[in-house]
């Protein structure tokens, strides 16, 4: 409501703005008292006429296509051009393009325009004593607000508002004769624009920051989920918790998948649409890493829906005991009293317009070493040479082997860049006001994303990624390189070391960009949720959803009972 408030003042405003001007070059000298004087020559008069014509048979085409409470309002403003240039002064927006059509919601913008000009007379009335018809107008925009109500449409409103809009039009057409001033309106309507831009620019603030504090939640049926499986997997005997061809897990003739996630319903897609597009799925081999909360829930699905002949294996975070803060210099940082304050104390804004900016930072997935763990895949995955590293925010639509074919020339990551003129650069993620970054790195160098990696683990090691990353890690402890995330430090790590992969192999934005081409999207091996509307939650968008559910079995016991739906 607050941006068509803002589209109707800038329309209004506009209208007035140029119908001073037009008073000023006619000679036209227009006093509060509603006297007039013409100051034209026979020249300017008799163009003056011409132009007056024309707008009368404007005017009268117009009437023809309207109602008879309009017609009688139109017929009034033509009136009043013959004595006055312009007609605005008593109907605003009358000469709107949309009203020289059968606009649906053409009744419902005149409305808004009366109610926007009556708030302005009314401080005008007010402040020259007019108190009799500050009273008229107060009253007319109380009922013409009654009127409107919500009404998006003129097939929305009542039978009462077209009377409303006539009784509104004539003490609109008394305000003007009394105590109309082009300056005096232009100024009002300029401070309810800056109130109004102020209403929208705190609204967006508060919007971003809901969106993030709903990106942060589990719905109730993917908790509903992960519990059930929790509890039923903790009841099987250990010899049923072990999956088949455990003899897969390290042969690097493979093709072997790193996804490290939280969330079973997400991972359980990663798997099923990879598994699904894939030629032979025989040769495909899920590495799964999970935290110790959902690390009962993960095997149980997979446990109790395979992924066919492919092979799966489940792994605890916490259980990696060499990823200490001993070893590892974030997961150091995030136990440190400063990293808690930074996150939880009162350096942070509470209220909703001020928190948006920072409420991303303190997203838990930044305080999970799930989020971390893709620096250390050499030490995960010792015997491997090649992995394709998934987010579970993805949908695999075709079989991915061509990737373990594609020639990295000797770099470590194989990347899709997300660059475009100005966006997405390094500039976007490092702070390039500190020497250390101005020194090593282009801020016009071309970011990527993650989501969909080829890491090549033997020149990994070679060139020792995990020890750059801990070099810059332990360099940014308070945060004055990056902020938070992965991101900017992966960008930093492989600097110089990112082989670009074809885009169709990886398409990004689903999760924030309602602008993404189909066949864009159809086309692509990957696309990737990324952004606060995850396909899982409420907020996703709609036209992207169906890619993701469809790899769902909503008719399995443990959906229904969970009451997860399409």
């Amino acid at each position: 409501m607050v941006l068509l408030m803002v589209n109707s003042l800038l329309e209004v405003l506009e209208i007035n703005l140029v119908l001073c001007a037009h008073m000023n070059n006619q000679g036209l000298s227009y006093f509060p008292g509603g006297h007039s004087q013409f100051l034209d020559s026979p020249a300017k008069l008799a163009r003056r006429q011409l132009r007056e014509r024309k707008r009368e048979k404007r005017a009268a085409d117009i009437v023809k296509r309207d109602d008879d409470v309009s017609v009688k309002l139109e017929n009034a403003a033509i009136e009043r051009s013959k004595s006055v240039d312009s007609s605005v002064l008593g109907k605003y927006s009358v000469w709107r393009k949309e009203n020289e059509n059968d606009n649906s919601d053409s009744t419902v913008r005149l409305m808004r325009d009366q109610m926007i000009m009556a708030r302005v007379y009314i401080s005008i009335a007010t402040m020259k004593n007019k108190l009799d018809l500050a009273h008229d107008l107060q009253t007319r925009l109380k009922e013409s607000q009654r009127a409107l109500g919500d009404a998006g449409s003129d097939a929305d409103l009542t039978r009462s508002a077209h009377e409303k809009m006539k009784a509104m039009g004539q003490v609109l057409s008394k305000a003007r004769e009394q105590v109309y001033d082009c300056k005096l309106v232009t100024t009002k309507l300029r401070a309810m624009l800056q109130s109004a831009d102020e209403q929208v620019r705190s609204l967006k603030r508060q919007s971003t920051f809901l969106s993030q504090l709903a990106a942060k939640t589990i719905p109730n049926g993917i908790h509903c989920l992960s519990m059930r499986l929790t509890i039923d997997y903790y009841l099987l005997p250990p010899e049923k918790r072990k999956f088949p061809r455990s003899e897969n897990l390290e042969n690097p003739d493979l093709f072997h998948y790193a996804l490290f996630s939280d969330n079973v319903l997400a991972a359980s897609v990663v798997v099923n649409s990879t598994i699904v597009n894939a030629k032979e799925p025989e040769k495909h081999v899920f590495h799964l890493v999970s935290d110790k909360l959902n690390f009962g829930a993960m095997n149980m699905w997979f446990l109790l829906n395979p992924p066919g002949k492919a092979t799966i294996h489940v792994e605890n975070v916490d259980e990696f005991k060499w990823l200490n803060s001993s070893y590892c210099p974030v997961l150091r940082q995030l136990e440190s009293a400063a990293m808690k304050e930074y996150y939880f104390k009162a350096a942070h804004p509470n209220t909703l317009s001020a928190g948006s900016s920072n409420l991303k930072y303190r997203n838990p997935k930044y305080l999970s070493m799930l989020n971390h763990l893709r620096f250390y895949l050499p030490q995960v995955y010792p015997k491997l040479n090649k992995i394709l590293f998934l987010d579970d925010d993805i949908v695999v639509q075709k079989d991915l082997t061509g990737l373990w074919l594609v020639d990295l020339h000797g770099k470590v990551n194989g990347a899709v860049e997300t660059c475009g003129q100005s966006f997405h650069r390094f500039d976007k993620y490092l702070n390039f006001s500190n020497p250390h970054i101005a020194r090593n790195f282009d801020p016009n160098a071309c970011g990527w994303a993650y989501g969909m990696n080829m890491f090549d683990l033997k020149e990994w090691k070679k060139r020792d990624i995990t020890g750059i990353y801990h070099k810059w890690q332990n360099m940014n402890e308070d945060r004055v390189l990056w902020k938070l995330g992965t991101l900017p430090p992966g960008l930093i790590t492989f600097y110089g070391l990112t082989h670009p992969l074809e885009k169709s192999w990886h398409v990004l934005g689903l999760g924030y960009n309602p602008s993404i081409d189909r066949s864009d999207i159809e086309n692509a091996a990957v696309v990737h949720y990324n952004g606060n509307m995850k396909p899982w939650l409420e907020l996703a968008m709609t036209k992207y959803r169906p890619y993701w559910t469809k790899y769902i079995k909503f008719d399995h016991p443990y959906m229904r009972s969970c009451k997860l739906s399409e």
